[in-house]
């Protein structure tokens, strides 16, 4: 899985589970997308949740823009009204800043906003696959410091865990000059309030995997990692990653000094922050990292990150449910019998 249900926190209620976001080149401009509610997008999007798209503009980890969607009830025919606001500066980070409203209607139809902006949210069918042996492998030699044991499996009869599955999409547009730098960061977030008038952080994301690879999802290392903030990662986190990457890589051999490598990998993945430059093709590979598009094989770059040595999946992109679309909003028309 990517962060599909990848933690007890985000397991309470999954219209806040985010499962991956994805940053690319649109038709009109840099598209982000946010995904929540894996394995049936079942019950849409909470109504007092607050889903956020957060935008670094100079390096730092720290959001400078925020795009803020909220929902409301849903209507007798089963869609909620959308709100999108945008938040700058200070403001980004401050969750009780009103914003400016820049768009404004319904799930499930295309909704134009002021300066060019575009938003739609709804089911969709899930671009991402994996196959469970694989990961299962790939989790246990980070866990227990061993190689990736895949015993007598046969790639051959590699299947994708979430075939046939759909989330609930919001899917942004933005034109490129709205950002005024070369490369931005992204990363998305879902929050709710509390009683007692705060917020709480539910989950994040950004580069798929992270939390799937290094925190069991049982755990509460995998429900604190998705309450804190990018710019906290190599302090919190690093350690960690250096540990497990430093004991997987010895145990396979990958690496000639395993403790470097380590190192390398804990700063080529935090902060947790997917870093695009603007208006090129995105393409999340093992060279080069840039946004990432629907249906790419993101798992194997992972794999082949984390344990210097590729594992493949037996799958590719005609593994994914669904065709994405050549125009907004971009994803799979969503199956109208998913699981």
């Amino acid at each position: 899985m990517s962060h599909h249900l990848d933690s007890p926190l985000a397991r309470q209620d999954p219209r806040l589970d985010i499962s991956d976001v994805y940053l690319f080149r649109g038709a009109g401009g840099t598209v982000f997308v946010i995904n929540v509610n894996p394995l049936s997008g079942a019950g849409a999007f909470h109504p007092e949740g607050v889903y956020e798209f957060k935008v670094d503009t100079d390096g730092d980890a720290v959001e400078d823009i925020t795009f803020r969607v909220t929902f409301g009830e849903h209507d007798a025919g089963g869609r909620q009204p959308v709100e999108l606001r945008r938040l700058d500066g200070a403001d980004a980070r401050d969750r009780d800043a009103a914003g400016v409203l820049v768009a404004s209607g319904r799930t499930g139809e295309e909704i134009s906003g002021t300066g060019g902006l575009r938003v739609w949210a709804g089911p969709a069918a899930d671009p991402f696959y994996i196959e469970p042996n694989v990961i299962t492998a790939v989790k246990t030699a980070v866990a227990e410091g061993e190689p990736v044991d895949l015993g007598d499996w046969d790639p051959a009869a590699a299947a994708n865990l979430f075939a046939g599955t759909n989330v609930s999409a919001i899917v942004l547009e933005v034109p490129d000059d709205v950002f005024e730098v070369p490369t931005i960061g992204f990363w998305g977030v879902t929050v709710l309030p509390t009683d007692a008038g705060g917020w709480r952080q539910i989950n994040r994301c950004a580069h798929p995997l992270i939390n799937t690879i290094f925190h069991p999802d049982d755990s509460g290392l995998a429900s604190d990692y998705n309450t804190t903030q990018p710019g906290q990662d190599r302090e919190i986190y690093g350690p960690r990653v250096r540990e497990l990457v430093t004991a997987a890589v010895a145990a396979m051999g990958t690496a000639a000094d395993p403790a470097d490598y380590a190192r390398q990998v804990s700063e080529a993945i935090f902060p947790d922050v997917l870093r695009y430059e603007v208006g090129t093709r995105a393409n999340f590979g093992f060279a080069n990292r840039n946004g990432r598009a629907l249906q790419e094989c993101a798992p194997e770059v992972m794999f082949a990150l984390v344990l210097n040595k590729a594992v493949p999946l037996g799958l590719d992109h005609r593994a994914a449910t669904g065709e994405p679309r050549a125009e907004f909003p971009y994803l799979s028309q969503p199956l109208p019998t998913a699981s």
